[in-house]
């Protein structure tokens, strides 16, 4: 998909990874208080919006978790555009929460046409070839086949087995870093393929919670997100910032976020 930002665009702010949960009343507090008071015109949503998302029948409690960020989405759309790209936790976001949150749901990869620069969005789980189990299984839940058999059973077996496989994922987590096992970044060779082939210099993404601008040389450059943990210490929440009027983002705090542009 391709994006042009509307006249009205002057601020347009970035993030991604805030693995939304009920079990994290700070983080949610934090994207509340940041969608009542940032003063960009349009937002985009690069992924993991939710730690977890087993289907768009969740909403179906009025009085549920998922059902609040959706309102609390739905009001911020009445003075600013919202587009949610699905991530590696949230792949199973459909056209009913797109329409609860009032947002528009951002293929994988994406690009934004703003000052006068292509902008190429992303989730980034895609390019991290490197990590070939998770690439079969990215594969494997990715397909049709395998979404239409999940998303046929029970929302209480969804949830239960969601429960199961996060569980497992942070077991390996924790294997991984008592192993010092270095963690796998986005290949290089990847993302530049990517860029000439949607004619753009800059990739903004997410995924690795690892915030960094990388030069990947020959004009290229690739600008990473932060993941959202107010529980974390110290507490971590970024917003990665541009102007219609040019110049490279800016990576703000939520502070500096919330304030005039």
């Amino acid at each position: 998909m391709e994006i042009t930002a509307t006249p009205h665009w002057q601020t347009v702010d970035f993030i991604s990874d805030l693995h939304l949960q009920a079990s994290e009343p700070q983080t949610l507090a934090a994207l509340a208080h940041y969608l009542a008071h940032t003063p960009a015109q349009a937002l985009f949503i690069l992924g993991d919006l939710f730690e977890v998302w087993v289907g768009d029948d969740a909403l179906q409690s009025p009085n549920s978790f998922e059902h609040a960020v959706a309102d609390m989405l739905h009001r911020a759309s009445a003075r600013l555009d919202v587009f949610i790209m699905c991530g590696n936790r949230d792949f199973l976001m459909g056209a009913h929460l797109m329409a609860a949150c009032g947002a528009r749901a951002l293929p994988d990869p994406s690009v934004l046409h703003l000052g006068g620069t292509r902008w190429l969005l992303a989730h980034g789980d895609a390019q991290c070839l490197a990590d070939t189990p998770y690439q079969a299984f990215r594969a494997q839940v990715r397909s049709a086949a395998w979404q239409e058999n999940f998303l046929s059973q029970p929302l209480d077996q969804r949830l239960a087995l969601a429960r199961q496989m996060r569980a497992q994922s942070e077991a390996q987590k924790k294997q991984l870093v008592q192993a010092q096992t270095p963690w796998i970044d986005l290949d290089r060779d990847a993302c530049v393929a990517l860029l000439e082939m949607q004619d753009a210099d800059h990739m903004i993404h997410g995924h690795t919670h690892q915030p960094a601008q990388h030069d990947l040389g020959q004009g290229h450059v690739r600008w990473v997100l932060s993941d959202w943990d107010l529980h974390a210490a110290p507490a971590r929440a970024e917003v990665l910032r541009l102007h219609a009027a040019g110049g490279a983002p800016k990576r703000l705090t939520l502070a500096a976020a919330q304030a005039a542009p």
